[in-house]
């Protein structure tokens, strides 16, 4: 089964995860012959190069229970999907300027009958609110994701990690966070995961 590298590197995962997890390629596939938000070659691909990728953040970070966590620009529900499987007691909010997109999103929340997902149409800056943690997977450039952002997160540390961006990138990144003026940390994917795929991924981290 293609979501046994999930829990390859997930060996914890309950039965109900489990479960979840087989169940989201075919929600998937299902879903993307309608409206396509994963590319055809990496639909074959998919627990390795979007559902492991997106739990590359779980690697940096364990999300406290109760914790609220922001997805920007979701796209299909990456990587907050996967990451909403994986921690049930976390509320995650998936937003998206795409309206087809969200309504992916909505259909496979459902049909894994996650009820701690909230998916949204809507732009980022039209948000309010605030979240312990917003996560995304290279929508734009640091720079002026940060400033779409910077107020949307909260100081109430509880977390392992203080509060902040946690977003997944790939290939060199030191031209874009050249430009980016506070402190950040980069993990390498290359140091979790042995496949190929991540040999250039990385999470960077932005605490706040």
């Amino acid at each position: 089964m293609k979501s046994e590298i999930i829990y390859k590197y997930f060996p914890e995962l309950t039965e109900k995860q489990r479960q979840q997890f087989d169940r989201l390629g075919e929600l998937y596939e299902e879903w993307n012959s309608m409206i396509n938000v994963v590319s055809r070659k990496d639909i074959d691909m998919l627990y390795e190069r979007h559902v492991l990728h997106s739990l590359g953040i779980a690697r940096v970070c364990r999300f406290a229970d109760d914790s609220e966590v922001l997805d920007v620009g979701t796209g299909g529900g990456f990587p907050g999907i996967p990451l909403a499987i994986l921690f049930p007691e976390v509320s995650f909010h998936l937003v998206d300027a795409v309206g087809k997109k969200i309504k992916v999103v909505e259909e496979v929340a459902a049909g894994l009958g996650l009820t701690n997902v909230k998916a949204e149409h809507q732009r980022v800056e039209q948000l309010r609110g605030t979240y312990d943690f917003i996560v995304s997977r290279a929508v734009t450039r640091m720079a002026p994701f940060l400033a779409w952002v910077q107020n949307k997160i909260n100081r109430n540390h509880f977390s392992p990690l203080d509060n902040g961006i946690l977003y997944l990138k790939g290939g060199d990144l030191r031209e874009e966070l050249a430009e980016v003026k506070r402190k950040f940390r980069v993990y390498e994917l290359k140091d979790y995961f042995e496949e190929e795929f991540f040999e250039t991924k990385k999470v960077v981290y932005l605490p706040f």
